[in-house]
């Protein structure tokens, strides 16, 4: 599989990558068998970039990727973990539903200032059983996760204190690469204008249906050598689905007029013999700040289906007639809080 570099920095990561969210048990249980065996499966069709996080079953994910990754070869992947969330033990009955199921017994605290990222990274690199971590992403950082009056407090922290404790981690040779991993567009205009970071692992907001991350921040990824990670290419579903009955569009049922865009858009697909999938996989990659497409499935066959969809030759040109039917994420209000 190709490769892209990671903004400016030596690291190159391939051009599809996978996230581990679902091994941690995200919606329904995963067992270890079963995640083993679609990181088997990510392993086999070229994947050599993997996605995790201490929040992804409450560490149960971080530990099942360090246990896969441990044989291979340090050489042979890239590894990317997040910071943000501190674990700390909990009695089992404590444990809040955050839509993990079969969770490990903790629960979290936010915090983005130094000493938490220098701990959580420690705390990271135990349950990985692993000595090296390639990216750090801050974790959820922004008012779609906190609102606007706990993201002022949590940006204050990061911008304070936490990007020093990044920068010290990438100078000094514990990770090539940091940056942000959130579902919104506008906390990444504040960082960048105030920082420089490498990378962003955004989920959701540039896909062939949400263009948010058009307008400005794509511009300024190319001024600033930022490179995007794009998650969530079939935005919760509905565009490896189509509009059916129950579909989903950002975590939440998908809307008529959303519904009404994805039809249009199957049947554009249809008329170039092709799943609405296909296209909606490869687009991303058709920007050259995109350097990764990220996939999140806990079953092999779901993994191995994906990937059969770049059988499918879509041409750069093939994607302005799906532009009509795209849409861009509102403007958050002060308490557009989604967990």
């Amino acid at each position: 599989m190709q490769t892209r570099r990671i903004g400016r920095t030596a690291l190159a990561v391939t051009e599809y990558s996978f996230g581990t969210a679902g091994l941690g048990g995200l919606y329904r249980e995963c067992t270890r068998e079963a995640a083993m065996a679609t990181l088997d499966a990510a392993w086999e069709a070229g994947i050599r970039y993997f996605d995790t996080a201490p929040f992804y079953g409450l560490g149960l994910a971080e530990r099942r990727v360090g246990d896969f990754l441990r044989d291979k070869p340090r050489n042979s992947f890239v590894l990317s973990t997040k910071v943000g969330r501190l674990l700390h033990p909990v009695p089992e009955d404590k444990v809040p539903d955050y839509t993990y199921v079969k969770p490990l017994n903790f629960d979290i605290t936010y915090d983005y200032g130094y000493d938490a990222i220098m701990r959580s990274v420690e705390m990271s690199y135990a349950r990985l059983g692993l000595n090296l971590i390639d990216i750090l992403y801050v974790h959820d950082i922004g008012g779609y996760t906190h609102g606007a009056a706990k993201n002022n407090v949590y940006l204050e922290q990061l911008l304070d204190s936490g990007l020093k404790a990044l920068e010290e981690l990438k100078s000094s040779g514990v990770i090539s690469a940091y940056g942000l991993g959130v579902n919104e567009v506008p906390v990444c205009l504040d960082v960048m204008r105030q920082a420089e970071i490498d990378c962003i692992l955004l989920a959701g907001r540039y896909t062939l249906l949400d263009r948010s991350a058009v307008a400005d921040l794509l511009p300024l990824c190319a001024k600033k050598g930022t490179s995007l990670v794009v998650g969530g290419v079939f935005n919760s579903g509905i565009l490896a689905t189509g509009p059916v009955e129950g579909a989903h569009f950002d975590y939440m049922p998908a809307t008529e007029e959303v519904r009404a865009k994805v039809a249009a858009m199957e049947r554009i697909a249809e008329k170039r013999g092709t799943p609405l999938a296909a296209p909606a996989m490869q687009f991303p990659l058709a920007r050259p700040e995109v350097a990764s497409v990220l996939l999140g499935t806990a079953k092999p066959a779901s993994l191995k289906r994906n990937m059969e969809l770049l059988r499918f030759e879509i041409a750069p040109d093939d994607y302005a007639a799906f532009e009509p039917h795209t849409l861009v994420a509102p403007e958050l209000g002060p308490e557009a809080v989604r967990a």
